[in-house]
């Protein structure tokens, strides 16, 4: 056949299929999936970002509100210092580009500041 070696596989026969990670406590997000899926409990729930690597998207959504506010601090940051998650649904995507960090291509919600 004609297999090749495909690390970081990113499609997926017809599908354009990113892989996810769960988050529901304070931590670094992962630089290694496309999206991260936010779980907060009663309380708030810090996370941060890294700089990535230029071209890169990353998508982040709130998918349970447990009451608490998910604030994500990433590294560089194009738009202002925080994203703010509080409600589901909440959903950024983010593209990091050359000496400006990551910028908000999409927001559905959450809140820059």
């Amino acid at each position: 056949g004609n297999a090749r070696a495909t690390p970081d596989v990113l499609l997926s026969g017809d599908k354009t299929v990113g892989t996810a990670e769960t988050v529901n406590s304070a931590t670094a997000l992962s630089l290694d999936t496309l999206v991260s899926e936010l779980t907060t409990g009663g309380t708030g729930l810090a996370m941060t970002l890294a700089d990535g690597v230029v071209g890169q998207i990353k998508i982040i959504t709130m998918v349970v509100d447990g009451g608490g506010t998910a604030t994500l601090t990433p590294a560089t940051f194009a738009n202002g210092t925080t994203i703010a998650f509080d409600d589901v649904n909440d959903t950024v995507m983010l593209l990091y580009a050359t000496t400006i960090g990551w910028v908000v291509i999409s927001n559905s919600g959450a809140t820059i500041s």
